[in-house]
């Protein structure tokens, strides 16, 4: 009785934490039930037994060893009430705040969210990540003193009431080991099985045991393992492994995919272009986080962008523009140099139009240092005039200061163009515009941004999917607020004399999930919502009618100002999620608007039906289809090594 009672501690903490885990999985992915989209479903005797041991297992290892690291630091009072509340309340309590976090973390974002994708948002900075995922800057010390309060009102509740000592625990650190043992060899055939592998992944504690394994079998040190969830299968050859730089005709397949491919370039490097003597201004407006489908939306009975349909019915507007990545900084790289991953100095508008005798002003709603923006493509290096929101700070629309976070509400940006480039004179020059509006910018309202559509904003912390229809409305007006900001600038340039001289085009740098395929932002899944943007160009026959993406747009402004630049083999708008060395996902749009989508990890493909396949179970056509994704990936990799070894 006595070794049972010292059990109890222990036993309960491991029904509960495990019981509660196991029923956010299954909500969030289905494990056992299945559901709408569920790719990995255990539905087989053997794959349960894999996932319930190895949860077992693993989940019983971490809570011994929390239990026996608690009882240790607590020293001679290891046996008594306030080791066992300490262990309760961090185990339990911490144990199911951090679930909760995580699953709620994954409401917003898809499985693809991880230190790289959090790193991209952030600018490259895993630091301004987290300030920019944040509420508020007072929400963590509010929430460690939620804590340190709980903590304080159990310990006197269990102070009063419980014995002070129990009895030692009957095992020890070395009978953990009767855990750890068995479940190597469970993780390790778990990898042939995918189902089951998919499922144990979803538990924190086989997670992190898994992540411990992989990092002792990774022989090479090249990031991949015998437990990794790509399999190195040349442990020993750091050049050979998932994601490897897989180098064009040397006979060896270095990354595993579709073996070594042939180098097919046509992506010389631009030289600076030259234009007419006297070339059309170029204004430029880049629409924060906006949709390719807010052209023809009609949101609470009106017209959400009456301004950008005028343009395109009479000027023109491209059926299928696409952002490559998904978020910001690396979308604005490619959409001023024309490249997918550039190297700071490259060719860029910004060095073009210099070169040519343009004024440049920069009037932007966010900070164009944010991820080294400014200095890869020159913005700030080549403009006569450069405001941002570094510069207008102390204007900033909320209070938070994080670099992430700056947002300048348009019409200060249309205030600071008046006072730079209001005067008609100044247009007796060639000039170009880049102005960057982030209304529709999470959480999709700020103060002083006008009520255009019917309805209210949704505060920030009712963001939810049980208030997505809210979520949209608002997202909505903010998008009819850009537009209305669009209509003021064009007044402007009309009034000044200069309309017909300037060559006006809005795209964005990304789209935006509204939870209407279950997520809620960008840069986390290869879908319409997040990578589908607006291309509209005020004089007609000028945007391409072929699928193109953000690094299309230097050749195509380039030859609407007048450059002869050729426009290139036609080639399929590669994207990925993640770094382009390595993606959780990748995907392209060929030039006859077939997509591709395939996840790394999962080594999973999806089509046009948005049915998910296994890599290995294609044939034929799809197999094909497939090999030409990651042939394309390997060619936009070696493009991008060639690009860095020439800037060294």
């Amino acid at each position: 009785m006595r070794i049972l009672r010292a059990l109890a501690l222990p036993a309960i903490a491991f029904a509960l934490l495990t019981l509660f885990e196991a029923a956010l999985a299954e909500r969030k992915y289905g494990l056992f039930g299945g559901g709408f989209g569920a790719m990995h479903v255990v539905d087989t005797a053997a794959e349960a037994a894999l996932v319930l041991a190895g949860v077992a297992l693993a989940q019983g290892a971490l809570i011994g060893a929390l239990f026996l690291l608690i009882r240790a630091l607590h020293g001679r009072r290891r046996d008594s009430a306030l080791a066992r509340f300490n262990f309760l309340f961090f185990t339990l309590g911490i144990g199911a705040a951090l679930l909760l976090l995580k699953y709620e973390v994954l409401s917003y974002f898809s499985d693809a969210i991880g230190f790289e994708l959090m790193k991209n948002l952030g600018g490259g900075s895993i630091g301004d990540a987290l300030l920019y995922v944040a509420d508020e800057a007072g929400l963590a010390a509010a929430v460690i003193a939620g804590a340190g309060a709980a903590w304080w009102i159990g310990w006197r509740l269990v102070r009063r009431h419980a014995a002070d000592e129990a009895a030692p625990p009957p095992f020890g650190w070395r009978h953990l080991l009767w855990l750890a043992l068995p479940l190597v060899a469970v993780l390790f055939f778990a990898r042939q099985v995918p189902d089951a592998r998919y499922a144990l992944m979803r538990f924190n504690a086989p997670a992190a045991a898994n992540a411990v394994l992989s990092e002792l079998t990774d022989f090479d040190r090249d990031g991949f393992s015998w437990f990794s969830a790509q399999v190195d299968r040349h442990p020993f050859d750091g050049a050979r492994h998932p994601f490897a730089l897989d180098v064009p005709g040397n006979g060896v397949d270095e990354d595993g995919l579709g073996g070594d491919f042939t180098f097919d370039s046509d992506a010389e490097t631009l030289p600076t272009p030259r234009l007419p003597e006297k070339p059309p201004h170029l204004v430029l407006i880049v629409l924060e986080s906006m949709r390719a489908d807010v052209l023809g939306k009609r949101a609470g009975g009106r017209e959400v962008a009456p301004v950008l349909n005028a343009l395109a019915r009479t000027g023109s507007a491209a059926p299928a523009a696409y952002s490559h990545v998904g978020f910001t900084t690396a979308s604005l790289k490619s959409l001023f140099s024309g490249a997918l991953d550039p190297a700071a100095g490259t060719g860029s508008l910004f060095r073009d139009l210099k070169a040519n005798g343009y004024r440049i002003g920069v009037f932007s709603g966010q900070p164009e240092s944010f991820g080294d923006i400014s200095e890869v493509v020159g913005m700030k290096e080549n403009a006569d005039v450069f405001v941002d929101a570094e510069t207008l700070k102390d204007e900033r629309a909320f209070g938070f200061a994080a670099k992430g976070s700056l947002l300048i509400d348009g019409k200060k940006l249309l205030g600071a163009f008046d006072r730079a480039f209001g005067d008609p004179a100044g247009w007796r020059q060639p000039t170009f515009v880049y102005w960057n509006v982030q209304e529709a910018h999470f959480p999709y309202h700020h103060p002083g941004m006008p009520q255009i559509l019917p309805g209210t904003p949704i505060p920030r912390g009712e963001i939810s999917l049980a208030n997505r229809d809210r979520v949209e409305a608002t997202y909505w007006n903010a998008a009819a607020y850009g537009d209305r900001l669009i209509g003021a600038m064009i007044a402007r340039l009309k009034a000044m004399g200069v309309w017909g001289d300037v060559l006006l085009v809005v795209t964005a740098d990304h789209g935006e999930s509204l939870f209407d395929d279950a997520f809620l932002g960008h840069g986390h899944v290869i879908n319409r919502q997040q990578t589908a943007i607006p291309l509209v160009i005020n004089r007609p026959g000028l945007a391409p009618e072929r699928p193109v993406g953000l690094s299309d747009y230097r050749r195509i402004l380039l030859r609407a100002l007048g450059a002869e630049v050729g426009e290139g083999k036609p080639r399929p708008v590669f994207q990925h999620i993640g770094g382009l060395d390595w993606p959780a996902e990748i995907g392209m749009v060929e030039p006859d608007g077939r997509r591709t989508v395939m996840n790394m990890t999962e080594e999973t493909v999806r089509f046009d039906d948005g049915a998910l396949r296994r890599l290995a179970d294609l044939s034929g056509a799809d197999a094909a289809r497939a090999k030409r994704l990651t042939d394309e990936w390997a060619r936009q990799r070696w493009i991008a090594h060639l690009r860095r070894e020439k800037a060294r």
